[in-house]
């Protein structure tokens, strides 16, 4: 197994411009857009990046190589993404860093429980945010040497992988619809809408969630969040 550091002398050393430089990041995440926003980042902090869309491809990706740090989506298509966690955690050699990440703040009492080093709220846009959180769960041997300016800027990811991922949750309504698909639909659109700036669909899953907590049949906010879909899909976004 690739442990990312056979040559220690050959990976290069963080600077205050890229203190994440000779990391490798492995994204545990559904949504191409929030994926999108990760990879800005990490490309602007001088950390090499790849993807996992579930659980089934990031257990694929750890039977190939170790990363120095997992960020991971607590809501994914196939599980609940606290169960990556608790393996990572009790896995040996351990990566350096365990991240969660989602838009559902409750959730992060679970994330810790489960062995996570730390929590980042979505949307994740800020790169100062988003390096200082990285930095926080590394050894200090990981870490750039002496002063570093905080950057105050944010990433904006294509639009267009917005709309896959509209296509994508298109999809998942398409198919059959159970308990599950709901809540999954309810998660995966709240983070993903916020992200975007898109209000509308962030009320309407906000109204799903809302529905499935109280245990209230969701039939009309589906139907809500169906059309909604359906029009960002027709809408002609710029290149």
């Amino acid at each position: 197994m690739d442990t990312t550091d056979p040559f220690a002398a050959n990976i290069p050393a963080p600077t205050a411009a890229r203190p994440l430089l000779g990391l490798t990041v492995l994204v545990v995440e559904d949504s191409r857009f929030a994926c999108e926003a990760l990879r800005l980042l990490c490309l602007r902090s001088g950390a090499r990046i790849r993807r996992a869309d579930c659980l089934r491809s990031a257990r694929r990706h750890f039977r190939v190589y170790r990363p120095t740090v997992v960020l991971i989506d607590m809501g994914l298509p196939d599980g609940n993404g606290a169960d990556l966690i608790t393996e990572l955690n009790e896995c040996q050699p351990r990566v350096e860093g365990i991240l969660a990440i989602s838009g559902d703040t409750h959730l992060e009492a679970q994330a810790l429980a489960a062995g996570a080093d730390g929590f980042m709220e979505k949307p994740i846009t800020s790169l100062g945010a988003f390096q200082e959180k990285v930095l926080s769960v590394l050894p200090v041997g990981r870490r750039p040497k002496g002063p570093r300016q905080i950057v105050d800027m944010t990433v904006a990811p294509d639009m267009l992988a917005y709309r896959d991922d509209m296509a994508h949750i298109a999809d998942v309504l398409d198919d059959h619809i159970t308990d599950h698909t709901l809540d999954y639909v309810a998660q995966f659109l709240s983070g993903v809408a916020r992200l975007a700036n898109d209000f509308p669909m962030a009320e309407a899953a906000k109204a799903l969630a809302s529905q499935r907590a109280s245990g209230r049949a969701a039939a009309s906010e589906t139907a809500r969040i169906a059309g909604l879909i359906q029009s960002r899909l027709s809408e002609k976004i710029a290149i």
